[in-house]
């Protein structure tokens, strides 16, 4: 099992800070995608050359140009980068190519996937390593249950990297 830590909000400062204090405890640092709007890919260059014991995960939620911009993730130090579930398929197949060119992986985002069983079992069979589980804050507070989507995609996946 690995803990990530989603950072988010932070400044680069004290998201290193925070970095060395949980240094031996976190396993992936999540730059998430409003740090990314905020820094661009500064954050993901940091982390990477003070903590080379740590997974650098990079938010981006690709929806286009998915290996244009998965290469600039990766290029930049990031282990994994997010891509949009809802992006077409071309962009995921992208991202995938560029993952592979790096040795590094992809994780697939399903925010906002309308059917969530179908778009999984075709999102499996593309070669992507992760699916994430991702019910938006929004959804959320409108009384859906994220457990309910995890189910569904359980019932339907091949591969076994659900988060």
């Amino acid at each position: 099992m690995k803990l990530q830590a989603a950072l988010d909000t932070l400044t680069l400062d004290e998201c290193l800070k925070l970095l060395e204090e949980t240094k031996g405890y976190i396993d992936i640092a999540e730059v998430g995608t409003p740090f990314i709007i905020e820094e661009g890919m500064v954050p993901v260059r940091a982390i990477k050359e003070n903590f080379d014991n740590i997974e650098v995960l990079a938010d981006a939620k690709i929806m286009d140009a998915g290996e244009f911009e998965a290469d600039k993730c990766f290029e930049a130090g990031a282990d994994i980068v997010t891509v949009l579930g809802v992006s077409n398929d071309e962009t995921i197949e992208g991202c995938v190519r560029s993952a592979k060119k790096y040795g590094k992986k992809i994780m697939v985002d399903m925010i906002a996937v309308k059917d969530l069983e179908q778009r999984t079992i075709e999102i499996d069979n593309m070669g992507v390593d992760y699916i994430c589980v991702h019910t938006a804050f929004d959804v959320q507070a409108s009384g859906k249950d994220p457990l309910e989507e995890l189910k569904a995609v359980n019932k339907v996946i091949k591969m076994r990297k659900v988060l």
